[in-house]
């Protein structure tokens, strides 16, 4: 790799159970692409934009945030911002590749969706999703042929992450049982932060009468390219087109480590993570293609929830990588004073 050719970039954006108290608040006016993006988000999101914003910069929000309607769409602003943050640096990515509510965040940078029309389909499918019946998600160190015997009723392989990590989602009384008799079969299993079934049929009925919603709004073919979590190939026009494969969704298996190597074979990337965590770096590390060290994985944000330094500091680091890297880097300056400090820990 040099600097006259240097890695095309493909952006990762993380969705349900990245979430945490306070995720990427300490670049909330400081960096002020982040901070007019996620502003942006909170005006077209109307009388909820408000409560969204005080949950999201609060320690102890009033409403869980891994409740469905503070994680999907605190988690849709944080991935689209970020991502625009990335973009302001001058950075064209060749590649977007979303997990769950990361693949709409993912439309959005690609130019499918309009930022206003995709928040009120966020807002649409999380007032939809929060009438559903309570569940979760469990994540277990084994393959999908592992896990099979293991499934049962409304307990289904909700995500492939990687090939030994599947993420199972039903009501909490069967995957409960599950991740018991997992357990003792000697898988380690841990709960994914979810309050809703994810990618499961529980939420089938729920998603009725989304597609009118998506069937509503303006289309436009993606640039760059975004690589589906959900058919493991770029999205076709036919796909975009399709408004029940968007309402589908939130009840369809996340397929990232298939997508992932999809997009991998096309050659060689700066894999970019746009999210809070490093769930997808993780992940995107045990790839053949990075293993080797010929693809490469940026995170934007640290590993764990930290002071808001920790956040400039991350987002520091990751500028100065892919600018190592050959990208040319034209950051705008943060600004000196925060115009929305955020608020100090509570008592």
């Amino acid at each position: 790799m040099t600097a006259e050719r240097p890695l095309p970039v493909a952006l990762l954006l993380p969705g349900q159970g990245s979430q945490h108290p306070l995720m990427a608040t300490g670049l909330y006016g400081y960096e002020p692409v982040f901070t007019e993006a996620m502003d942006e988000f909170f005006d077209a999101a109307g009388p909820e934009g408000g409560p969204l914003r005080e949950d999201w910069l609060a320690e102890r929000p009033a409403t869980e945030l891994d409740h469905v309607t503070r994680s999907q769409p605190l988690l849709f602003a944080v991935d689209l911002a970020l991502g625009r943050l990335v973009l302001s640096w001058g950075v064209r990515p060749a590649a977007l590749l979303g997990h769950s509510i990361g693949e709409l965040a993912s439309a959005v940078l690609a130019g499918v969706f309009g930022t206003r029309d995709a928040v009120g389909l966020v807002l649409d499918r999380v007032g939809r999703l929060a009438k559903a019946p309570p569940g979760g998600m469990l994540a277990v160190a084994a393959s999908t042929a592992e896990v099979e015997p293991y499934l049962s009723g409304d307990v289904v392989v909700g995500a492939v992450n990687a090939p030994r990590q599947t993420i199972l989602a039903g009501p909490d009384g069967p995957l409960d049982k599950a991740g018991r008799a997992l357990g003792e079969a000697g898988f380690v299993c841990r709960r994914v932060p979810s309050l809703s079934a994810f990618h499961s049929p529980v939420l089938e009925p729920a998603c009725q009468g989304a597609a009118e919603r998506f069937a509503a709004v303006p289309k436009n073919a993606p640039s760059p390219p975004v690589h589906s979590a959900y058919t493991a190939a770029p999205l076709t026009r036919a796909d975009i087109d399709d408004p029940s494969f968007w309402a589908r969704q939130p009840v369809a298996p996340v397929l990232f480590w298939p997508a992932l190597e999809g997009l991998l074979a096309t050659g060689d990337h700066l894999l970019v993570e746009v999210g809070p965590g490093q769930g997808l770096s993780q992940v995107a590390r045990r790839h053949p293609a990075v293993r080797r060290g010929t693809s490469t994985v940026v995170s934007l944000l640290p590993a764990r929830p930290g002071p808001p330094e920790a956040d400039r500091a991350a987002v520091e680091t990751a500028a100065a990588r892919i600018r190592a890297a050959g990208h040319a880097i034209t950051a705008a300056a943060p600004v000196t004073a925060a115009a929305h400090p955020r608020p100090a820990p509570s008592a």
